[in-house]
C-alpha cells in the first residue's frame, strides 16, 4: 500500500465524529458512509470468505484478497474514530465483530418506555463488577439519554 493511500484514510477519519460511547447512531452512519465512499465497505457488507485452498478459483482468491484489505483498512479507520478510553474495551476481531460489539454495548435502547419504568431501572441498577465502572456509567447515561428526560417535545 502506498503512502498516498494512507493520507486520505487519516484525513477522512478526522472528518468523522469521534465515537464517545453516547453517539453510536451518528458515528455508525458516518463510518459506513466514509467506508463506502472509499470503497472499503466489503468487510462490512459481506461475510468473511472461506480460506484459500489449492482448488480456489481466481475469483475466490481475488475476493479473499479484497475482503482482507477491506477488513484491515476498515479496522484502522474505525479505531481512528473511537475515543481512546473506549478503544481499550473493544475486542480485536474482524469488522463485523467490532460493529456488533459496539452496537450491543453502546446503542441506546430503541423501545419507548415510560419515565417511571426508566427511573425504576436507573435507581435499581447495581454495579456488579461484570464490566468496568465506565461501561456501567455509559449504560446508565444511554438509558437516561434515550428517555428524553427534560425534553419537552418527547
Amino acid at each position: 500500500m502506498s503512502s498516498a493511500s494512507v493520507i486520505p484514510l487519516h484525513s477522512l477519519a478526522s472528518s468523522v465524529i469521534v465515537f464517545n460511547g453516547l453517539n453510536f447512531s451518528e458515528w455508525h452512519g458516518q463510518v459506513q458512509f466514509h467506508l463506502g465512499v472509499m470503497d472499503l465497505d466489503l468487510a462490512v457488507l459481506k461475510e468473511k470468505p472461506t480460506a484459500i485452498t489449492d482448488t480456489s478459483s481466481e475469483d475466490e482468491k481475488s475476493f479473499h484478497k479484497a475482503w482482507e484489505r477491506s477488513n484491515r483498512l476498515s479496522l484502522m479507520f474505525m479505531r481512528m474514530t473511537i475515543a481512546n478510553n473506549i478503544k481499550s474495551t473493544i475486542p480485536r476481531t474482524k469488522v463485523p465483530g467490532i460493529l456488533r460489539f459496539v452496537e450491543e454495548h453502546f446503542r441506546p435502547p430503541s423501545i419507548s418506555l415510560s419515565a417511571g419504568t426508566l427511573m425504576a431501572e436507573l435507581t435499581t441498577m447495581k454495579f456488579d463488577r461484570s464490566r468496568s465502572m465506565q461501561n456501567h456509567i455509559i449504560e446508565m447515561t444511554n438509558i437516561a439519554k434515550d428517555s428524553n428526560f427534560g425534553d419537552e417535545s418527547g
